[in-house]
């Protein structure tokens, strides 16, 4: 994805935040994503929401899935990906 240096729309942010808990996000789009954050509280709750996931699910990898479980994640995603709107 690229990005400017407009203010995010919380779309963008929402593409961002993975990379953001993970620390790698470029200086420029951390600042960025930051700034909306402080404006945003609905993604702020997300971003939330999200961390509170991550700890509580703890670390889960392809191999820990069943493969229809796997099949059905990578499909939610590739909907997701084509149309953000009509993937649930």
């Amino acid at each position: 994805m690229r990005l400017t240096s407009h203010p995010l729309v919380c779309r963008d942010a929402v593409e961002l935040m993975s990379d953001y808990i993970e620390g790698a996000l470029s200086r420029k789009n951390r600042r960025r994503l930051e700034r909306h954050l402080a404006e945003c509280p609905h993604c702020t709750e997300y971003l939330a929401q999200m961390k509170f996931t991550i700890a509580a699910s703890g670390s889960v990898g392809p191999d820990d899935l069943e493969p229809e479980a796997l099949d059905e994640i990578v499909d939610l995603f590739r909907r997701f990906r084509e149309d953000p709107d009509q993937s649930t």
